[in-house]
């Protein structure tokens, strides 16, 4: 049988951090893969975290974080952005799987938020379904001076037909556009809140001391995973 799975937040969060200062030294146990695993997982899964993160190709779960199968439910989007059927994700591990943790992670070389700068900065937004994903993550970019995030209705530029340079000019007057690093924190940190914003029952989790929802960034060069 499989070692019980963390059932705090603190112990979930210690174990991936362990994990992932194995996969950063190159010393990986490649845990809970074996036959006897995978029989044991396909009647039943403990996840002990969510990780809700980035499709890049290059940020695996599993592999940051030297973890096997039915340990993480892996929740992925582009630029991880937030919709529906990602909160709805979340809960039933939360709610139905009882998963104490959730982790918002983020990475450098990002090409959602590039493409989300590149449309602040230039007013370039890319074209079919992609704007989609651009249009969710410039709400967490942009900021005024003196005031907390804006909102996507104020803050996307939200006509199709408008000019490039008309829509640019624009935003340049209402928004600062801090350094990538800075930016990339930003998104992770807004994500978190809009998880607990729109999730009822995960903020309840988290009230209630049962959950806890962090922001991590993960560095693609030296593989560490960093509390944000």
């Amino acid at each position: 049988m499989s070692p019980q799975p963390p059932v705090s937040p603190q112990a979930a969060w210690e174990a991936l951090q362990r994990g992932n200062e194995r996969f950063v030294a190159g010393d990986m146990e490649h845990p809970a893969q074996g036959a006897d695993h995978r029989r044991e997982v396909s009647v039943r899964q403990h996840p002990f975290a969510v990780i809700f993160g980035c499709s890049d190709s290059r940020v695996a779960a599993e592999l940051i974080f030297d973890r096997g199968l039915g340990d993480l439910f892996v929740v992925r989007t582009a630029g991880h952005v937030v919709d529906t059927t990602v909160i709805g994700s979340i809960e039933y591990a939360v709610d139905v799987l009882g998963v104490p943790l959730v982790v918002v992670l983020g990475h450098d070389r990002c090409g959602a938020l590039h493409a989300a700068i590149e449309a602040l900065t230039n007013g370039q937004m890319p074209s079919g379904f992609v704007r989609a994903v651009v249009d969710r993550v410039i709400p967490s970019l942009v900021t005024r001076s003196g005031t907390d995030r804006a909102t996507a209705a104020e803050r996307a530029p939200s006509d199709p037909e408008a000019p490039p340079a008309a829509q640019s000019a624009t935003l340049q007057r209402q928004i600062h556009i801090p350094d990538d690093d800075a930016l990339r924190r930003q998104h992770v940190r807004a994500t978190v809140d809009m998880l607990r914003t729109y999730s009822l029952s995960l903020e309840k989790a988290v009230t209630e001391g049962r959950c806890a929802v962090l922001g991590v960034e993960y560095d693609l060069a030296d593989g560490r995973a960093r509390l944000v």
